[in-house]
């Protein structure tokens, strides 16, 4: 953390910022600072919180054998990616561990998003929770795009998809592309005319220059059930259709199987996503994963070689890795 030049700075920052120095720079009390500060600890304190929460200080951990855990290197080793690894207690409610996963997440985001960058983000229970916690960053020629539509019977989903990506937007000084249409259309036919639509084909060239893609993965199986099967968004008809095809889950309304293949599930020809080949393209892939019951669908996309990066809880980590059971 070096000390910046702050005299044009707003008083808070400026407090903020020296707070930030004296305690995590010189290894200064907080008795020591708010002597020196002329003030109270209790203020010290909610400095250095602001000042954290801000963005003006971030803290890495490094656990010991180079910064990676056991499990890390398990999971390095197996699929080829780096894991970021949530202590969570395993007594914990899984609405609890998300919400853990997700403050974490949303502190580890700050490495992946950068100025000059098109950052795809795919709405879901997952990323809505981390949208909530984003460290403020100024960056410029930031943008972000929807990877899929939101739309059903029941909700245009234009509310909840484009609040994530406000957010999104608003914590990185970036630009937002939304994309109106429906999460799953009701005919391909009807999808195949709409992405011949000039708007349409703007939003789907914009995904296709995207640096980064931020997901979650939504499951069947989930206890903290994903938006895609809460929402409204499948019929009875659907949901015979994914367990007579096998799906495990899903990345952004496209589905997958356990042993990672695609093709030949008849959802993914009107899904709104992209398809998971162009996914696979995209050169970080940041994927964001809460409860063991989420282990298969994790296992699906591992195998689609969906994910080059994985922040994931303690729990969840050591299922993926675990000897598979008889």
């Amino acid at each position: 953390m070096a000390q910046p030049e702050t005299e044009n700075l707003p008083e808070k920052v400026r407090e903020a910022l020296k707070a930030g120095h004296l305690y995590y720079m010189q290894d200064l009390t907080m008795e020591a600072i708010a002597h020196e500060m002329h003030t109270s600890r209790s203020s010290v304190s909610r400095l250095l919180s602001y000042a954290r929460a801000s963005g003006l200080v971030t803290i890495q951990i490094a656990t010991p054998n180079e910064g990676a855990s056991r499990t890390q290197q398990d999971i390095h080793e197996r699929y080829g990616i780096a894991a970021h690894i949530v202590p969570v207690p395993a007594n914990i409610s899984d609405v609890d561990r998300l919400e853990r996963v997700a403050i974490s997440a949303a502190r580890i985001l700050d490495r992946f998003i950068d100025s000059n960058m098109t950052v795809g983000i795919a709405w879901g229970s997952t990323i809505s929770a981390l949208s909530r916690h984003l460290i403020p960053k100024d960056l410029h020629n930031l943008e972000f795009v929807q990877l899929n539509g939101a739309g059903n019977t029941n909700t245009t989903g234009v509310l909840y998809a484009s609040e994530i990506l406000r957010r999104f937007g608003d914590t990185f000084a970036g630009t937002i592309q939304e994309f109106p249409v429906p999460a799953l259309f009701d005919d391909p036919l009807t999808k195949e005319a709409m992405w011949r639509e000039r708007s349409t084909r703007r939003i789907l060239d914009i995904q296709s220059r995207m640096e980064v893609a931020i997901f979650g993965l939504g499951s069947p199986f989930s206890e903290v059930r994903s938006h895609v099967y809460a929402g409204g968004y499948l019929e009875a008809g659907d949901y015979a259709s994914l367990n007579e095809s096998g799906v495990v889950g899903d990345v952004a309304t496209v589905f997958f199987r356990e042993d990672g293949s695609h093709h030949g599930i008849p959802l993914n020809e009107r899904a709104s996503g992209p398809d998971i080949d162009l996914i696979k393209q995209v050169p970080r892939r940041v994927c964001v994963v809460s409860g063991p019951s989420k282990v298969h669908s994790l296992r699906g996309a591992l195998a689609a070689e969906l994910i080059t990066d994985l922040i994931v809880d303690e729990g969840t980590a050591r299922a993926l890795v675990a000897p598979a059971g008889p």
